[in-house]
């Protein structure tokens, strides 16, 4: 399997409902480190797993829905905890959906699978992994 990876980062505030979280109740800010990685079993005639100056700007572009913004405000996550794991889900889901759409181009129709992770420290780091479908 072959596989590219980009990299970018998002900065966010959220809250969270419930005990479970402590202090992180209340709000906080927050800053991701975001990776996609997009694979595929064999690559396209041009040599490649995908574009990588697409699959970058399509990472940014769909970070940028997110990005300097408080999460509790937004329509899209009213009444969720946007944890580390939720994030990374949705951000693949929006990444599925740039593909499927081909913003990242016609080679990009060979990719098989997406993994997001996002690392909210040097020690800490959430990832939803899944195959592409049609």
């Amino acid at each position: 399997m072959f596989s590219l990876s980009v990299r970018d980062h998002v900065m966010i505030a959220h809250s969270f409902a419930g005990a479970v979280f402590g202090p992180a109740q209340g709000l906080h800010g927050a800053t991701y480190v975001v990776d996609a990685e997009f694979r595929r079993p064999a690559l396209d005639g041009d040599g490649l797993v995908v574009d990588i100056g697409r699959a970058g700007e399509t990472l940014k572009a769909v970070l940028a829905e997110i990005n300097y913004r408080n999460l509790d405000e937004l329509e899209a996550f009213r009444g969720r905890n946007t944890t580390t794991e939720f994030l990374a889900h949705w951000l693949w889901q929006r990444l599925a959906e740039a593909i499927r759409r081909g913003d990242l181009g016609a080679g990009a129709a060979g990719l098989t699978g997406l993994k997001v992770t996002l690392a909210e420290s040097h020690v800490a780091r959430a990832a939803y992994d899944a195959a592409l479908g049609d």
